[in-house]
């Protein structure tokens, strides 16, 4: 079978402080929450590749661990390093990436991955 990743969610404890930590902490815009009336889900904008999504569910945590593909590493290192929870420190991997790994406020893992430029 072939798939595709189209869309990956995690359980957070509070949608609102994990909407804002998203936001503020690592510069991710909301594109939409639901329901209306009192939102319990968020997910994000992407430019391509699966929609992330959080959720404040009942079944909280969920642990997941999450690579995004991003251009300049060493820039958002540099941002982020300081204000975050970070568990694998900026290193280049053998496979020829370079990479760094935070946790969010609810235990999720979040890589963020640069690839070579070959």
């Amino acid at each position: 079978m072939k798939t595709k990743l189209a869309h990956v969610r995690v359980n957070v404890k509070n949608l609102d402080a994990a909407i804002d930590w998203y936001t503020n902490k690592l510069g991710f815009k909301v594109s939409a929450t639901w329901p209306s009336e009192k939102p319990n889900y968020a997910h994000f904008e992407v430019d391509y590749g699966a929609t992330f999504a959080i959720m404040e569910d009942k079944n909280y945590p969920s642990y997941g661990r999450f690579n995004f593909n991003i251009t300049d590493v060493d820039t958002l290192w540099d941002e982020l390093k300081d204000n975050v929870n970070v568990i694998e420190e900026l290193v280049s991997t053998p496979y020829g990436t370079k990479k760094f790994t935070i946790r969010d406020l609810d235990g999720n893992e979040l890589g963020f991955v640069q690839e070579s430029e070959s």
